[in-house]
């Protein structure tokens, strides 16, 4: 009763703790996905910022190259204004003859001659015909300061008086050129926005070129900015090149970039809305949710799929178990998964080994009674013949004693040795020692040989049944009688040889009992040999060739009892 409750609690805590096959494939979609997603975010997050750095890169790359087309617009007319200051028209004086030939020299340019007197007052300019009246220079701080320098200086964004637009100038201080003091290309500010639109910014984003004092000199189309605007962002501290700040431009967040010229002073600044650059991580954080809830989805009906088809095979192979319980035969199944198909021929395997097992069983149990009769003859014959040379009853029941235990040592060989095998030699002794007389006339012999636990067990059931036999009404029986048992080894086969010789005929011919049944079937067929018995006048003579294969050790199986051997 106690163990019936024991079990019964333990069913009932095993159950509990039971759970369905979707259980664990549902949770094994659940360890597989979230790790996944959780990495594909960090993979997700360092690719937004590669893309990130990409962008930025490309974004500074294309504002420093806005800058270089500046900076080689004004590096071409500083270069022009030093061929021009060379003119011998300059240095002799003659402003008419100069100032025709400059404006040959410029035309089509977009750029203008200004020629100033160390007062900064305009003796002349190529907007206008030569000799019209001139004012004062809308320049002259930035005059001054190439005074003072003495090289070449770019002004910033002004207003001109003359051009009544707002244009640049390019200074060059001269000398030994008469009233001329100071020469200046001017060009409008507009003629700089091609400059800006010979490269292509990333989308949504914007620039304009700025002076010292943050006046748009020129912008992108897309800017919205006038010439002459102030420019609301990157007011504060110059930054380093390339660095991107964060401001706000007109009620938006944007980010910024700029690039600052080491020629004229001014700077490119580019910009673009924060959310435009970081659309492109969110445009990746909802498709990552879409195809995460797709996937998971996806992978929760094949979960719910398999588990039923892993159901309907367990459920298979429990019928299969239950059947091999009640003694029927199984037979395998195909199923979808390979290892459940694996396990239902290990349970048709094993049905046919049960049925083999009991089939072996009812066997044995024939066999058992059958060598019970036999141990009673064979000890009755044991006595009977240890009667016939003892003297006194202390030395008869001594002699009975030793082979009576001999008999029992017979089987005790089988099971001392284990799986290394048995010596052929030491079975054939010890199975045929309770059956022969005391003064043996036999010759028994043969090379030596190891013989597995299996063929052991079978040869020394076919000796017990030949001794038992001789000792019925063979040579054991006739006190003239006499054995002769030999065995040789070939390549591939154990030939062994039984040869009875009695002192009169053989009475007995080949009989049909359980015996000569156990001599042919079981060495016969379970050791694969062929077995030939001879019947002569004298004597009755076995011959058999059994297959070396058979008797290898190596082939051994392991006992219950034994551990198996280490590979």
């Amino acid at each position: 009763m106690a163990d019936k409750v024991v079990r019964d609690k333990h069913a009932g805590s095993s159950k509990a703790r039971s759970r369905p096959v979707v259980y664990y494939l549902a949770a094994l979609v659940l360890a597989i996905l979230i790790p996944a997603f959780a990495v594909a975010l960090v993979l997700l997050n360092r690719t937004n910022d590669a893309q990130q750095d990409v962008l930025q890169a490309l974004t500074n790359a294309t504002v420093q190259a806005m800058g270089h087309s500046v900076d080689r617009e004004i590096a071409g007319m500083s270069t022009t204004l030093r061929i021009l200051s060379t003119s011998g028209f300059l240095r002799g004086g003659n402003l008419q003859e100069f100032s025709e030939r400059s404006l040959q020299a410029l035309a089509g340019t977009g750029t203008y001659l200004v020629a100033v007197d160390d007062q900064y007052r305009q003796l002349l300019n190529t907007r206008t015909p030569f000799g019209d009246a001139l004012g004062a220079s809308s320049d002259p701080e930035t005059a001054e300061r190439a005074i003072q320098r003495n090289l070449i200086t770019i002004s910033g964004l002004f207003y001109g008086q003359t051009a009544q637009n707002y244009v640049f100038n390019v200074w060059l201080p001269v000398e030994d050129a008469g009233a001329v003091r100071l020469l200046a290309l001017t060009q409008n500010a507009g003629n700089l926005v091609p400059a800006l639109q010979s490269r292509q910014l990333p989308q949504g984003w914007h620039a304009a070129l700025v002076d010292s004092d943050n006046l748009v000199i020129a912008a992108t189309a897309d800017a919205a900015l006038d010439i002459g605007e102030t420019l609301p962002i990157r007011q504060l501290a110059p930054q380093a090149d390339g660095e991107w700040v964060e401001e706000n431009f007109d009620g938006r967040e944007v980010v910024t970039a700029e690039w600052r010229s080491g020629l004229t002073g001014w700077r490119i600044v580019a910009w673009a809305s924060a959310e435009q650059v970081q659309k492109p991580l969110q445009d990746s954080l909802l498709q990552l949710a879409a195809w995460g809830l797709v996937i998971a989805l996806a992978a929760t009906a094949v979960a719910f799929f398999i588990a039923q088809r892993i159901g309907q095979s367990v459920k298979g192979l429990s019928l299969d178990a239950a059947r091999m319980g009640r003694g029927e035969a199984v037979y395998p199944r195909s199923y979808p998964v390979a290892e459940i198909a694996e396990v239902s021929k290990a349970l048709a395997d094993a049905s046919e080994r049960r049925q083999m097992a009991e089939r072996d069983n009812r066997f044995l149990m024939r066999e058992l009674a059958h060598r019970s009769k036999n141990q009673m003859a064979v000890i009755a014959a044991m006595a009977k013949q240890t009667a016939r040379g003892s003297t006194d009853l202390p030395g008869y029941v001594k002699a009975l004693e030793r082979r009576i235990m001999g008999l029992a040592r017979s089987t005790d060989l089988l099971l001392a040795h284990g799986r290394a095998g048995v010596m052929l030699a030491e079975l054939v002794d010890e199975q045929l020692a309770p059956f022969r007389p005391d003064d043996p006339r036999d010759t028994i012999g043969g090379p030596e040989l190891r013989i597995n636990p299996q063929g052991a067990q079978i040869l020394g059931m076919a000796l017990h049944e030949l001794a038992t036999n001789a000792t019925r009404y063979g040579a054991f029986v006739d006190p003239e009688g006499r054995l002769e048992l030999t065995w040789t080894v070939s390549t591939d086969s154990l030939k062994m040889r039984w040869r009875e010789t009695l002192s009169g005929k053989l009475l007995d011919s080949e009989r049909s009992g359980f015996g000569t049944i156990v001599l042919r079937t079981m060495v016969g067929g379970a050791l694969g040999a062929q077995v030939n018995r001879i019947a002569h006048e004298n004597g009755v003579e076995w011959v058999f060739d059994i297959p070396l294969s058979a008797l290898d050790p190596a082939f051994a199986a392991v006992r219950p009892d034994e551990d198996a051997p280490s590979q």
